[in-house]
């Protein structure tokens, strides 16, 4: 993890707010829990609308912002494991239930348990058969995500009184949780507000507002404290709000944080966007790790091919991210050995897609959404998600494929073992002779990774040198400007010119410049 004290000497001008990364993160989860885009957001309004109804101190509701915004971050950190036991989905058969009676919970998770597609005596035999591992889970499950939620709060930069909510995550005011770590009025304030906020948000998913008035009613005084409920209903219409917003939902909420904003330094930042990628990369126990490795590794590459420093951290903070869209596709896709079934095959697709739009809402992140977002992108358009060729990759987003594609060769996969090191640089090496990868690129990532620069032939046999000379002739130079650039003669210059014509059939400029565009020779 990188290290540099939160209180590290920044220019206001380096300052980013501490809410804008959060309420990134908050997006991501809602695409990890399969809530809709937003609604962790929208939830977080209404929780704060019911601060106001309550006339909290400031302290109490800065903290319930916070807590309210990553609830849930913690839930998706053993999704391979649940989805060895949950044929169905827990978002839809037991979210709205879990604030219910015992009997109302244990529906909810028999429902969840066997496969929707199943006849219905294998829908029974799955029921008995998974109910006793669901429970064993059940333990494991809330005492991980309270950890992790509170790990993830402490270094996204949060204060201790947010942080030391999280244990108490999965508790209940009548003291019939799992943990059993507090009940009533020991359950901290802002986690008791979140807890009824948060709920009638989402019963108002599949409920007209009448119906969500009474399932909080109903539960007052079981899950959740009489207090916090009375003032709910004492003015329900208000605290849950209008259906649609005009706004933006992100614009709404970040105006909602209560004063003073919290900021995060130059150092603060880097150990929050670690954290995003460790939260994304708790999709599969095979990708731990993972995108830390990616950002490190292109950040080490960067400075191979002379980028400056400022275009090495955002390579680096791109790579920590670049996977944040992961969360979205079901947990059982990353734990097949097998082929993936076109379904599949499209949830794996579209998980650069969710990254970018999970980091453009963000003016502070959008930069890197791009660049994160093209990480399975090829110059040969082979990639996805949009499919483009090399004239639309620029330099930091080759670097950054690159890099990730090297981590995922040394890393082990359901469906084979990792590659050494040097097998992972061939593998590299002979994408980019395919022209799937920018060679240069690959040649920098293997120096980054303490491997030996592989030799890799070029489009129709050209040299190292002819490729500069293309390149620069794509960007419009002159034939003394490329000789001049080369330190070489203009007759020199000319030669080689020739000769690169001779090589790819054309004889002229522009059909060069296309070329060069098409094989991924222009940086």
């Amino acid at each position: 993890m990188p290290g540099a004290a939160a209180g590290d000497a920044t220019s206001p001008e380096d300052l980013v707010r501490t809410a804008e990364v959060i309420a990134s993160l908050c997006l991501a989860t809602d695409l990890g829990m399969g809530f809709p885009f937003e609604h962790g957001l929208a939830a977080t309004l209404t929780t704060m609308r019911l601060c106001d109804a309550l006339g909290v101190d400031a302290e109490t509701a800065k903290v319930t912002y916070y807590v309210s915004l990553l609830m849930y971050s913690g839930c998706t950190v053993d999704g391979q494991e649940r989805a060895g036991i949950f044929g169905g989905s827990l978002t839809q058969q037991h979210t709205h239930r879990q604030h219910g009676s015992q009997l109302e919970s244990l529906v909810g998770i028999a429902r969840a348990l066997p496969s929707p597609e199943a006849s219905l005596p294998r829908r029974t035999y799955q029921v008995a058969t998974r109910l006793p591992r669901a429970r064993s889970f059940a333990l494991r499950h809330f005492n991980a995500f309270c950890e992790v939620a509170g790990m993830l709060a402490e270094r996204l930069g949060l204060p201790e009184s947010v942080a030391e909510i999280f244990p108490y995550l999965s508790e209940r005011w009548d003291g019939a949780s799992m943990l059993s770590r507090a009940e009533g009025a020991d359950i901290p304030l802002p986690l008791r507000i979140t807890q009824v906020g948060r709920d009638a948000t989402y019963q108002r998913l599949m409920a007209d507002d009448d119906d969500v008035v009474e399932t909080i009613k109903a539960r007052s005084g079981r899950a959740f404290d009489p207090a916090v409920v009375d003032a709910f209903l004492a003015d329900a219409p208000e605290v849950l709000g209008p259906a649609e917003l005009e706004a933006s939902v992100w614009d709404v909420v970040l105006a909602a944080e209560p004063g003073p904003m919290l900021m995060l330094g130059d150092g603060a930042v880097d150990r929050a966007l670690w954290a995003m990628g460790a939260f994304s990369d708790t999709a599969s126990p095979y990708l731990t790790g993972h995108s830390t490795g990616v950002g490190e590794l292109a950040c080490r590459a960067a400075a191979i091919v002379g980028m400056d420093e400022t275009d090495a951290t955002t390579l680096r903070r791109a790579g920590y991210l670049h996977d944040l869209g992961r969360a979205a596709v079901d947990p059982r896709v990353w734990a097949k050995a097998g082929p993936l079934s076109p379904a599949e095959w499209e949830q794996v697709r579209l998980h650069p897609y969710h990254t970018e739009r999970v980091l453009v809402r963000s003016p502070f992140l959008a930069p890197y959404a791009r660049i994160a977002g093209a990480h399975h992108e090829r110059l040969d358009a082979s990639g996805y998600h949009r499919g483009v060729d090399a004239a639309a990759l620029p330099r930091a987003a080759r670097l950054l494929a690159a890099a990730d594609a090297y981590r995922c060769k040394t890393e082990p996969r359901p469906y084979r073992e990792a590659f050494t090191p040097a097998q992972a640089t061939q593998a590299l090496a002979t994408r980019a002779e395919a022209g799937g990868l920018d060679v240069e690129m690959v040649m920098a990532v293997a120096e980054a990774a303490d491997q030996r620069r592989p030799q890799i032939r070029r489009p129709a046999g050209l040299t190292d040198r002819e490729v500069e000379v293309i390149g620069l002739l794509a960007h419009g130079k002159a034939t003394k400007q490329i000789a001049a650039s080369l330190s070489i003669s203009a007759k020199t210059a000319d030669r080689h010119i020739q000769n690169i014509y001779g090589k790819i059939g054309v004889s002229s400029r522009a059909a060069a410049t296309l070329y060069a565009a098409e094989h991924g020779l222009v940086s």
